[in-house]
């Protein structure tokens, strides 16, 4: 496929599509420096599902934004590196990124209803994402987009190209964004809690519907959610994040097998178990930190049954636990029952 931003002739085809290292993001405003991102690893391969779990606020969004060059600098500021076939992105210029968005790295951003523009059909907003590249006139681009919607399953797709968002339901808005990711062929889909506010059936159609596409394609994609019960159901690696950081990495079959953060078996213990006996659900006490004063150490310290004077004073290192897996916690490999109430 002849792709407008080419390949950085040293790119290694065996290499993951998409590397990331010591990504930062922080922005500057009238309340102090918020630090949003700080200093995150990881890579992504052509066909796999790299899920990144955490609360809100844990940088999720914001990591995958600053990926892909549109985090607004001022008041944001974006350090490190990501690359993208080879293609250094962070500090590239702009027609540099903008030649890498959507036709090599597309997003689907968060609750769709609100993403899409109310004052256009849903047939333009795909057909427009198309032209933009391509050149391509208004019916042949129509036709694309009533094509791309049927790829997404939208049934009568070419009788409901001139429909209004509001006259969609959630999953159907939430297939039109995938259509329009879908529109340039991208090599890497960033979904931003792509089953936010959907019922459970209809989360389980968008879930097989990129399975189909990643498999008909060798998409890779990036799944950004806070809901374990997608990260066990589509994720082959798992990035767990909390205050701008990854403090687990693992195989998703390894990290629900063998949690060996306490943030991530936090996160665990509170989902709930059908055949717990339990009369209440477990709940990770306090709250994440304000991003302009994390606690020195490791940031999860006020809330960790586990933590000791290192913890409050020492930013733990990454530690592998197995094959894939590293955690970031300072006793990793000796992880039991907390002391205290951490999970109360």
């Amino acid at each position: 496929m002849n792709r407008e931003y080419g390949r950085h002739p040293g790119f290694d085809p065996g290499a993951p599509l998409l590397s990331v290292r010591d990504l930062r993001v922080r922005f500057a405003t009238h309340q102090g420096s918020f630090h949003a991102v700080n200093g995150i690893d990881y890579d992504v391969s052509g066909g796999e599902t790299f899920g990144i779990l955490g609360e809100s606020g844990s940088g999720k969004s914001v990591s995958q934004m600053a990926a892909i060059g549109i985090v607004k600098c001022p008041p944001g500021l974006v350090s490190g590196s990501v690359r993208f076939r080879g293609i250094e992105l962070v500090g590239a210029s702009e027609p540099v990124r903008r030649s890498v968005r959507g036709q090599g790295i597309a997003m689907i951003f968060q609750d769709a209803v609100t993403s899409l523009n109310p004052s256009l059909t849903v047939g333009f907003q795909i057909a427009e994402m198309y032209r933009v590249r391509t050149g391509a006139d208004r019916r042949s681009a129509l036709d694309r987009a009533a094509e791309l919607m049927e790829r997404v399953r939208i049934p009568s797709a070419r009788e409901r190209i001139g429909n209004y968002p509001h006259q969609l339901s959630g999953g159907m808005s939430q297939r039109v964004m995938i259509a329009m990711a879908l529109a340039q062929n991208p090599d890497v889909l960033i979904a931003d809690e792509p089953t936010t506010a959907l019922d459970v059936t209809v989360q389980r159609q968008i879930l097989s519907l990129l399975r189909e596409l990643q498999k008909e394609s060798g998409l890779a994609i990036v799944l950004i959610t806070h809901d374990l019960g997608v990260i066990a159901e589509i994720a082959d690696r798992v990035a767990v994040m909390y205050a701008g950081r990854i403090v687990e990495c693992a195989p998703v079959e390894s990290i629900f097998r063998n949690p060996s953060h306490p943030y991530t078996a936090a996160l665990m213990a509170s989902a709930p178990q059908i055949d717990a006996d339990e009369a209440r659900l477990k709940t990770i006490g306090g709250a994440p930190p304000v991003l302009s004063r994390i606690p020195k150490g490791c940031a999860f310290h006020p809330r960790c049954g586990h933590a000791r004077d290192r913890c409050r004073s020492e930013l733990p290192a990454r530690s592998m636990i197995s094959n894939g897996h590293f955690s970031a916690c300072h006793f990793a490999g000796s992880l039991g029952k907390p002391e205290g109430g951490a999970y109360a």
